[in-house]
């Protein structure tokens, strides 16, 4: 597509996404809200991701899409009848060290995007202040500069990484804590990677917007501004909350007839054994708040060993609620003869799920999540309680929000990561987030600041940007 910009546009902002779920559809969702205030998009991918693009993005004349290996050689050969400089780039955090160089050589000022909540952010830096290398069994440590709430649990330093595909072991070096050695995103040369820092690790974001003339995070004032003000008092940049970045579908009205036409655009063409009509079906006839849903999202689950705690769960669950447990296709588990033995009490969804028909249903009154910060939100904007199970990274960190600082949820086991969760653990988290009034009440209440729209905190905050961006281009 082309890349010139309108002559009516406030201006051309470049946008580098990283191609993965969790990070591409904040990106889009900001370019969404970027256009709407008349700025020109280019968008810069390495892939092919047409078909993750709304038709309404495609067919914006605002809107341009750029395929590119190389951004410096791209920017080289514009269309020469560009005469003006894009006032500045958009680039996600874990990608912004590759890029920053090639906006600075043509003095385009960069800016970072978080597409994870901002708790994430400053816990992660806190726990390395708190150097907790020295921490004993049972021992619970403060995180200075954040508040009261969030502490720092010996067991929260026992982070797995079942998840990674490892090589042999004789391939196998070891790092912290046992784990493989390498680093993050890609090894050190002394084995093979080993995803995100352990818990006291120095947190790599800190470098990633040490170059940014500003930072976004895809949060809002009402779920975190006390981590976002850590997150600018520790940088010492302009940082502000401009979201959640969620599919409009997700501030419009719960009526079930509405949302079911509008969740097949959010998320077209996924494979699924049941359609939407019959999940919506199936969900009418469960009483109210009874229905425990549960996914793990499409990149990882629990270990192999807690799958078939899960499925007991589930299954002594049925004597009194129902479950909805969606599996992803190339899921290693599957819980074969589960569905007999519960019958109509559950509904095993083996692919893509209707997750926003699913939250917003009022028979749903529970939410067994991996703690992604996209799954986060959603379950929060519709006022559905979690029970936090998280695998890795930035999840472990949503799940310290919610379960201690928000009081919209339950940690599936009090011990965990340290100690396999059981089938108790289960059956007993997923009772207490149906029942436990506190925190059903907790999330009422939050989930009811969302009821008019998108937050108003997070409008002010794009237009807060947007006169920076302004007033940086002119300078």
């Amino acid at each position: 597509m082309s890349s010139s910009t309108s002559s009516s546009s406030s201006g051309e902002i470049l946008v580098v996404p990283k191609i993965a779920q969790g990070h591409l559809f904040p990106c889009i969702e900001i370019c969404k809200l970027l256009l709407s205030r008349n700025y020109s998009i280019t968008l810069l991918v390495d892939s092919d991701i047409t078909s993750s693009i709304p038709s309404s993005l495609l067919h914006s004349p605002l809107f341009h899409f750029q395929l590119t290996k190389d951004i410096h050689g791209w920017y080289l050969q514009r269309d020469p009848g560009v005469t003006t400089r894009p006032i500045c780039a958009i680039v996600d955090h874990i990608i912004n060290k590759n890029t920053h160089h090639v906006f600075s050589e043509f003095a385009i000022p960069t800016v970072v995007f978080i597409t994870s909540g901002a708790c994430w952010a400053a816990v992660q830096h806190a726990i390395w202040v708190a150097r907790p290398g020295d921490m004993t069994p049972g021992e619970v440590r403060t995180l200075p500069g954040l508040p009261e709430d969030m502490v720092l649990k010996y067991s929260d330093l026992k982070q797995r990484r079942h998840w990674m595909k490892m090589g042999p072991p004789h391939e196998q070096k070891e790092g912290p804590r046992g784990d493989g050695g390498g680093g993050r995103g890609g090894g050190r040369g002394s084995g093979p990677p080993r995803g995100p820092p352990f818990p006291g690790e120095p947190a790599p974001w800190v470098e990633e917007v040490e170059s940014a003339a500003a930072i976004l995070i895809n949060t809002c004032d009402d779920l975190e501004r006390p981590f976002l003000d850590y997150v600018a008092n520790l940088t010492r940049k302009p940082v502000w909350g401009v979201g959640p970045l969620l599919p409009d579908q997700f501030w419009e009205s719960s009526d079930s007839l509405l949302l079911r036409v509008q969740d097949q655009e959010i998320r077209p063409n996924k494979e699924s054994n049941y359609t939407e009509d019959q999940v919506i079906e199936w969900l009418d006839q469960q009483p109210r708040g009874s229905v425990v849903y549960v996914s793990f999202g499409s990149e990882v689950g629990p270990t192999m060993e807690e799958y078939p705690e899960l499925t007991k769960a589930l299954e002594e669950l049925t004597g009194s609620n129902s479950f909805i447990w969606v599996i992803q296709k190339k899921s290693d588990y599957f819980p074969n003869g589960l569905d007999g033995k519960v019958g109509k009490n559950g509904l095993i969804i083996h692919g893509w799920a209707p997750q926003l028909l699913i939250l917003s249903h009022p028979s749903t009154g529970g939410f067994v999540s991996h703690c992604g910060w996209n799954s986060t939100v959603e379950a929060i904007v519709r006022g559905v309680p979690l029970l936090a199970w998280p695998i890795r990274g930035d999840q472990y960190y949503n799940a310290m929000l919610v379960v201690n600082h928000l009081k919209v949820g339950a940690m599936v086991s009090e011990k965990y990561p340290a100690d396999m969760v059981n089938k108790d653990d289960i059956l007993g988290g997923m009772q207490r987030v149906l029942k436990d009034n506190e925190i059903r009440r907790q999330s009422e209440i939050l989930g009811a600041k969302f009821e008019r729209g998108f937050p108003a905190s997070s409008l002010a905050s794009l237009d807060a940007f947007s006169d920076f961006i302004k007033h940086k281009a002119a300078a």
